[in-house]
This record gives structure tokens, sequence and C-alpha cells, in this order.
């Protein structure tokens, strides 16, 4: 599933590329979306072109985005020499290391765009007029049409055949309105690591005869409470195993989406608490507290919440006012809840979910969000 509508005008690897990347937000936030295009040296060929809604975001996370964005087509060209274009002064300083990246919110999206610059040779960022940005600021442009207009790509879209669990509404004390996405997030079932409270991330153990039997009691709630029109699963078999007992109960196919796998523990994968603590006594301590910590060559809870967010934009704009199964693991879900209730880094650390739990988020197509349900394990 594609978080951005692509397109490649030229096949084949280039040594050196223009990068002119734009973001905006009709409200700031408000109503977002980002543009990106790759141009070969010359500037004349456009080799690639990205834009994508991504929600209710501020201009300068939309920004990043497209910088994101640009930088990663770039990459897929196989270009060694990157020139970035930008009409936004911020990103241009940031990215420059002239300015201090301070804001909570553009932290991981710097984080994530310095990271995708390293694997070129050199990278260039450069500020431009906005009239010297027209492409990137169009492609934007049409992404917050579309993200203003969610429902209007579903217009002529076929009505889903099974019967709806409700009608998804905002609750009256809100504010929010439209009818959201929501998403019934469920966790995999038990699995031989969760037995043995080891860290589970990217490794793929199979579900236990338990863990069967909770996809199984999981599959049959759902199926009896009826209305959901897709099942989304990560990539992992625990989860895929897990979705397809809903999803054979739903009688729907299962759509994988990759953003939606656990964390990479790195060398932590396979240990326990105590193991991991003992191995790297500093750095497991501060990886506890600070969300921005990687384990040995794993990834941090800020590189999930980047990967989450997309994905929340992802199905938000593939499913509007739809019920939506979401099967994944322990952080990712954990990180959807967090943007649900708005609220800081804590919550990963203080949250309980078992095993085959429920939980419902919903996110309005006015950027509004709620929860209605978390850790339900009543039908197990």
């Amino acid at each position: 599933m594609q978080r951005d509508h692509g397109s490649y005008q030229g096949i084949g690897s280039v040594s050196r590329v223009v990068v002119e990347a734009d973001g905006g937000s009709r409200g700031n936030p408000g109503p977002a979306g980002y543009g990106a295009v790759v141009f070969d040296s010359e500037h004349r060929a456009v080799l690639a072109e990205r834009k994508a809604s991504i929600g209710r975001a501020t201009n300068n996370v939309a920004e990043y985005r497209g910088l994101i964005a640009g930088l990663t087509a770039a990459a897929e060209l196989g270009a060694a020499e990157v020139d970035v274009r930008m009409d936004s002064k911020l990103v241009v300083e940031q990215m420059s290391g002239r300015w201090k990246v301070k804001h909570p919110d553009m932290i991981p999206l710097a984080a994530q765009a310095r990271e995708l610059a390293s694997k070129f040779s050199r990278v260039n960022y450069t500020w431009v007029p906005r009239a010297e940005n027209g492409y990137a600021d169009r492609l934007a442009n049409e992404a917050m049409d579309a993200a203003a207009n969610p429902l209007g790509a579903a217009e002529n879209a076929e009505a889903p055949t099974t019967p709806k669990l409700e009608t998804p509404k905002a609750p009256g004390w809100t504010g929010a309105t439209g009818a959201p996405t929501r998403m019934l997030l469920l966790r995999h079932g038990q699995t031989p690591l969760s037995v043995e409270r080891r860290y589970s991330g990217r490794g793929n153990p199979e579900l236990t005869e338990l863990g069967r039997g909770q996809a199984s009691a999981a599959a049959q709630m759902l199926a009896g409470r009826g209305g959901v029109s897709a099942v989304v699963s990560s990539p992992l078999g625990r989860a895929r195993e897990t979705a397809s007992a809903a999803a054979d109960a739903l009688n729907l196919p299962v759509t994988v989406h990759e953003g939606l796998i656990e964390t990479d523990f790195g060398e932590w994968e396979g240990l326990t608490f105590k193991e991991a603590a003992e191995r790297d006594v500093d750095l497991h301590k501060k990886w506890l507290g600070d969300t921005s910590v990687r384990p040995p060559g794993g990834e941090s809870f800020d590189d999930v919440r980047t990967r989450i967010a997309g994905v929340r934009d992802d199905l938000t704009t593939q499913y509007p006012g739809s019920n939506v199964l979401v099967v994944s693991h322990v952080t990712p879900i954990k990180t959807l809840l967090q943007f649900a209730l708005d609220s800081g880094p804590s919550l990963l650390y203080r949250l309980h979910l078992d095993l085959a739990s429920l939980s419902i988020a919903e996110f309005y197509p006015d950027g509004g969000s709620s929860v209605r349900l978390v850790n339900d394990t009543s039908y197990l």
C-alpha cells in the first residue's frame, strides 16, 4: 500500500538530480499535503513526482514530509548527488545544520530526512522563492485538495457488502465533524516468545495453540459484530495468522501494510528484559526513558512514530468513514492510540495491552480523534 501518488518519467539510475519539495496546511494545523518532484541535473526532464494527503498537520510537518518523499524518490532512481530546492526557510536551515530542530513533531522527521540524506555522496540544500518552486507547490495543493475532501476519491466506490457495525459518528461533546475512520486495533495472539516474555520485534515466531485459539475467539466476536469493511495486517506471520482468522470469519481479504510491522529491537531480539538490561546497562536504561534512543542495530520509538503516522494517513485516506480491522503489535497499536489521544510518550511505557486484545481509535476528516475502547479481552 503506497502512502503517496507517484510516477516515474524516466527509468534507470542517474548520478545527480534536483529535488524540489513543498508542503502546506489549510489552517496550520488543518488538512495538509505535500508534493515533490525529481528533475535531471539540467533541470529539464522530470524523472519522478510524488504527492500525498497526510490528514491534519502543520505546514512544517507537510514540508518535511515532502522533503522525505523527494529524497526517497531520488534514492529509488539510484542518484548519488542531490540538489534540494525548497521555499521553506525552516527546513533548509535545519537540514543544513544552521538551525536547531526543537519542535517535537519535527525531531523524528528531521532525523528520518538526515538518515535518507546520508545514503547519498552529497546533498545540498538551497532556499528558493515560492515562485521558483511552482511544480512542487502545485502537487502539494492537489494533495491538500484531497485532504480537505477525503470522501471525494471514494464517491464512485462500491458500498461494502458486509453489514454495518454502526455508522461511525463523532461523540457530541468533542466537536469533531464528519464520519471518522474507525480503526479496530487487534493485537496478535500468543507466540512462544510472548510466553517467555522476550523482545519480539522483526522475528517471526508462529502462534502457539493458545494463540490460535485467541485469534479464533477474536474472529468470532468480530463476525458477530459485523460492519467491518477491510482487514489490514502487519506483514509478520503472527499478525497475518491472527488477521486471516478474522478475515475468513468476515469473508474479507487481508491487505498487508508494511508500516504496521513491530519495532525492530535489533540485537535485543529474543532477549528477556533482564538479559537486555545486563547486556547494555546504560543504553537499556536510557532507552526506557528516551523515545529517540535505538537498541543496538534497531529502531527507536520515534522512528516507529514517524512510520505509524504514515500508516494512519494511509488508512484514513483509503477507508474514509469506514470500520477497519487493523491487526498489529504492541508498539504500533499504542502509537495509534497515542495519536488519537494526542498524548505524550509516557503512554508507550504506561499502557498495557494484552495478547489478542481489542482497542478502538477513531480519526475524523477535520483532524479530530477519539478513543472508544482500550485492551478489551472479554471475548477470550
